[in-house]
C-alpha cells in the first residue's frame, strides 16, 4: 500500500520562505512522477508543481513560477517544495501526490495522495 505523507507546513510572514517535504512509502517511488497541489476553501484544487521520475521535467503553476522550486531525492523517497517570496494568496492546504504516469498539471492523473499540510501566510 502506497502512503504519501507531507510535512513542513506552518505559519510564515509575507515575503518569507517555507519548505514542504513529502515522503512516499510502500511503492516504487523512483518510478513515480510527483506533484504538489493546493486548496483553499471554496476553490478547486490548484496545480502548484510537478516533477518527473528523473527530475528531467519540472512544471509550475503560473501563480508560483519563479518563487517555488520542486526537487526530489529518489534515494530517500522524498520530494521537496521550496517556497520563497510567500504571499497571503499562498495560504492553503498543500497536497503531495504520486503518479504512475508522467508529470501532469491535472489531479486526475495522480494515483496516490497525502492528507495535506496547512500553510498560512500572515503578518
Amino acid at each position: 500500500q502506497v502512503q504519501v505523507t507531507e510535512s513542513g507546513g506552518g505559519l510564515v510572514q509575507p515575503g518569507g520562505s517555507l519548505a514542504l517535504s513529502c515522503a512516499v512509502s510502500g511503492g516504487a517511488f523512483s518510478r513515480y512522477a510527483m506533484g504538489w497541489f493546493r486548496r483553499t476553501p471554496g476553490k478547486d484544487r490548484e496545480f502548484v508543481a510537478s516533477i518527473s521520475w528523473n527530475s528531467g521535467t519540472r512544471m509550475y503553476g503560473d501563480s508560483v513560477k519563479g518563487r517555488f522550486t520542486v526537487s526530489r531525492e529518489n534515494a530517500k523517497n522524498t520530494v521537496r517544495l521550496q517556497m520563497d517570496g510567500l504571499d497571503v494568496e499562498d495560504t492553503a492546504v498543500y497536497y503531495c501526490a504520486a503518479a504512475r504516469g508522467g508529470p501532469s498539471r491535472y489531479p486526475r492523473y495522480f494515483d496516490y495522495w497525502g492528507q495535506g499540510t496547512q500553510v498560512t501566510v500572515s503578518s
